[in-house]
């Protein structure tokens, strides 16, 4: 990556649940930018592990801290916990969890409204936190990872689906409200990526079907509209492309193959 990637005037970067999988792969190529990045995960010691592993590699600055998404004081708290590092001027909301069950089940209320707590409540108590520094400083810019899933409905997901529907609404209107005001709010939306919540759910299945974790990888590949897997760099990568954008409200849908611009947002206007 070049380092035209770079936040201006010292800046940094944040990414929720930066500790593994997407999240470790977005922080990871911000910091190769030579942006640093505060990571964040609801294990302060392995945020602060992970963090450490991260600029040894990189050789760029990165802390890890402890944040729990569905808890407002920890959100509320975490800019005074980076008051000693620099500006966060690129959000990146990663921290998110799907679970399945029907939505004719009983509980599937109870799911809804906790997944709602953390995928999109969470953003937003973010957005809350480090908005107003963007928007004072006239530039900054967030990006939701948001899924396929706030794009269509799956069967035995829909508390999953709801809460990344509500979160892909939220900031189409975020979109349009920052964009004359110098920030920019964009979304990537990643079919079945190969993480490890992908093989924690190929186990799941294994044990449920008596398929082999071959033939299950083989099935999810198959529904992407590419046919493979996304990787985790694909996704890092399409991130980083919403980051430096001069555009609001741009979603990205990764196919498995293939990176489609499936909406181009607004200008954003300098400040």
């Amino acid at each position: 990556m070049s380092s035209e990637l770079s936040t201006p005037d010292g800046a940094a970067a944040l990414v929720t649940g930066g500790t593994s999988g997407i999240g470790a792969a977005i922080a990871r190529a911000i910091l190769v930018a030579g942006t640093p990045v505060a990571l964040t995960g609801r294990d302060g010691e392995r945020a602060a592990q992970a963090a450490e592993a991260l600029q040894r590699e990189t050789g760029t600055e990165c802390v890890g801290l402890a944040l729990d998404v569905t808890e407002e004081a920890s959100c509320a708290a975490l800019p005074g916990a980076l008051e000693g590092f620099r500006p966060i001027e690129w959000l990146v909301n990663n921290a998110g969890v799907a679970e399945t069950m029907s939505s004719t089940a009983a509980g599937s209320l109870d799911l809804a409204r906790r997944l709602m707590e953390i995928n999109y409540f969470g953003p937003l108590r973010l957005f809350e936190a480090f908005a107003p520094g963007m928007l004072e400083r006239g530039r900054g810019r967030v990006v939701q990872v948001a899924s396929s899933a706030s794009l269509r409905g799956y069967p035995y997901v829909s508390a999953y689906v709801g809460s990344k529907h509500a979160l892909m609404g939220w900031t189409r209107c975020a979109a349009l409200e920052c964009a004359p005001k110098g920030v920019g709010v964009s979304a990537v939306c990643p079919h079945y990526v190969d993480t490890p919540m992908t093989r924690r759910s190929i186990e799941t299945m294994k044990e449920k079907t008596g398929r082999t974790e071959e033939d299950l990888r083989a099935f999810l590949a198959s529904q992407n509209p590419g046919g493979a897997l996304i990787t985790v760099e694909e996704v890092a990568d399409a991130v980083l492309s919403l980051l430096r954008s001069e555009r609001s409200g741009v979603i990205h849908e990764l196919t498995g193959g293939a990176q489609v611009v499936i909406e181009e947002g607004v200008s954003i206007e300098a400040r």
